[in-house]
């Protein structure tokens, strides 16, 4: 079967259009300097090397998010904008020794602030590493997701490290440790930025919390959702 074009795909799923035309916005190194609080923003966070950025520019077609070999790298809260009412935020990386304790402190407190007082915010993607799922900053992003009934879908990365028996193994254990501690609320995938595994599954998630045409959730179903 023969692979769709960019026409074809972005007829499929609106998102990718919308990604294609994706801008850097504003850098925040704190709350009260991000954009104005309102239409539709989705949120990618994940550990240091959890490969964030590089899902992040996979999913977009575009070298929005700055790519390193120093995990930790990302410290800001980094907004790009897709339309004037639809932007993406690349969450600060945690977890990485190297990065000193009172940095890390910092970032913590502004993105406990972020997550815990944006109105517009629609759905948190979170980074794992197949080869080290769950890790406590991980067990912290689903707690609070959960307690603020915040949409989160998981991106298990680098799923090309491992056999493809092996890391489907690996999906169905971490989902159903996932089911068992937090719900159902909580869907998750195989991901590889290299290998482009699972960029549709997870650019349909994009696109319903962005509520862009037939992925769009009726009103009162995005309300419970």
């Amino acid at each position: 079967m023969p692979a769709l074009t960019d026409t074809q795909m972005q007829a499929k799923n609106p998102i990718i259009g919308l990604c294609q035309q994706a801008t850097f916005l504003i850098s925040a190194a704190k709350v009260d300097q991000c954009p104005e609080d309102f239409g539709h923003e989705v949120a990618f966070a994940g550990r240091s090397n959890a490969g964030k950025s590089s899902a992040l520019n996979t999913l977009t077609h575009a070298s929005l998010a700055r790519t390193s070999k120093t995990p930790g790298r990302t410290q800001l809260l980094n907004f790009f904008k897709l339309d004037e009412e639809r932007r993406l935020v690349d969450l600060p990386g945690y977890g990485y020794a190297k990065v000193p304790i009172p940095l890390k402190l910092h970032w913590q407190k502004h993105l406990e602030a972020y997550l815990g007082s944006r109105e517009c915010l629609r759905g948190l993607m979170l980074m794992m590493d197949i080869r080290k799922p769950l890790t406590e900053f991980d067990i912290l992003m689903l707690d609070w997701s959960v307690a603020s009934e915040m949409p989160m879908h998981i991106l298990l990365t680098k799923a090309d490290k491992l056999a493809f028996g092996a890391a489907k193994n690996t999906l169905l254990k971490v989902r159903q440790d996932i089911q068992k501690g937090w719900g159902d609320r909580v869907s998750i995938q195989l991901f590889s930025a290299p290998k482009r595994i699972g960029i549709e599954d997870a650019q349909e998630v994009l696109a319903q919390w962005m509520q862009l045409g037939e992925f769009a959730l009726p009103d009162d179903e995005e309300l419970d959702a």
